[in-house]
């Protein structure tokens, strides 16, 4: 059977081999391939691409393909029965190939941690390594993983309610070579899943970048998780109830909100959170949501309020200077923090 390598990888001589599949492919083994190639072991390794399997047990390392997985020889594949590893942390998404690189590697460490600390510039056993290691499973792995092994993202039986084609996973599955294409060469495939491995690989760089840059991690994300933390454990100064959380600077607070709200054990759960706009400086009462990647909210702000601005909405609240309230109830503004607050209180009673 015949096999090939990506021909833009360097074939020069002492460079590690790590193989893969030929013929289409997906999200999974092209992110792999990209983050494995990122590692002190394997580094800008020559990829070999073929079912073969007398070329695949002559290489240095082998993703997707093989039926084996085994981190101590470097495979890593996933189709074989009885195959059920997870990421662990909490997770229970079935690993695809790109999930097994980055959770494990060579005596079990981890190759995730080795990529993001070299990012960070710092030991992998930094507990700032470890967070955002976990955080960019959680934003950007997992979903991977879940969708190579066919794993819904709600437990429901019902159609969705709109197609989304714009995922990772989508985008690479168009790179494949079109069947009305003349031109099915494997030099021609290997062309396409090289750009599906940049893309992939910037996309997973772009998600670590979001954490970890100077500006977005030194001087953002981290510190933002101190203020949303801070503002937690103050909640019942904001309201006895301990469901309304007034942020003292404004920060990137939803994310962080949902993490530790579930490690804080916070009963009951935050309904409004309310913070300053940065540019009109008005105050804004907004509605969380029930989960992360849910629109739906906890407590909506009342019906009777929504759609309506400025005095017919003072009006009708009961409340001086509001400003509006959106047609969905998650999130409504007024001009000062009391008024704001009377309007998070008011709406926690009413229906």
């Amino acid at each position: 059977m015949a096999h090939s390598t990506v021909s833009a990888f360097s074939t020069a001589p002492n460079l590690k081999r790590v193989g893969t599949h030929n013929g289409s492919f997906h999200c999974d083994e092209a992110l792999g391939c990209f983050m494995i190639r990122l590692t002190d072991k394997f580094r800008d390794a020559q990829i070999v691409r073929t079912r073969d399997q007398q070329v695949l047990e002559g290489l240095d390392a082998v993703l997707d393909v093989g039926g084996v997985y085994d981190p101590s020889c470097d495979r890593y594949d996933h189709h074989q029965q009885g195959f059920s590893e997870v990421f662990g942390h909490g997770f229970t998404t079935k690993l695809s190939s790109a999930g097994l690189v980055y959770k494990v590697g060579l005596t079990l460490k981890h190759f995730g941690m080795e990529i993001i600390a070299k990012e960070l510039q710092l030991d992998q056993g930094h507990p700032e390594v470890h967070c955002l290691f976990l955080a960019v499973y959680k934003s950007f792995m997992e979903a991977v993983d879940a969708i190579d092994n066919g794993i819904n993202r709600y437990d429901t039986d019902l159609p969705p309610r709109y197609v989304n084609n714009t995922h990772l996973s989508s985008r690479v599955g168009k790179l494949n070579l079109d069947w009305m294409d003349p031109d099915q060469s494997s030099e021609k495939e290997n062309e396409a899943f090289e750009r599906a491995m940049n893309i992939t690989g910037r996309s997973h760089k772009s998600c670590i970048e979001t954490y970890i840059n100077v500006r977005f991690h030194v001087k953002s994300w981290l510190p933002a998780r101190s203020v949303v933390a801070e503002c937690l454990e103050a909640r019942k100064d904001i309201h006895p109830s301990g469901e309304i959380m007034a942020l003292n600077i404004f920060c990137p607070w939803k994310l962080h909100l949902f993490e530790l709200e579930e490690e804080m054990k916070i009963d009951p759960s935050i309904k409004y959170v309310l913070y300053q706009d940065g540019r009109s400086r008005h105050w804004r009462v907004q509605a969380v949501a029930i989960s992360a990647d849910k629109f739906e909210s906890r407590k909506p702000l009342p019906s009777q309020w929504r759609g309506l601005r400025d005095d017919e909405l003072s009006t009708v609240a009961g409340i001086p200077g509001c400003v509006f309230v959106h047609m969905n109830g998650f999130i409504g503004g007024n001009q000062s923090y009391e008024g704001a607050l009377s309007m998070a209180k008011d709406a926690l009673k009413l229906l």
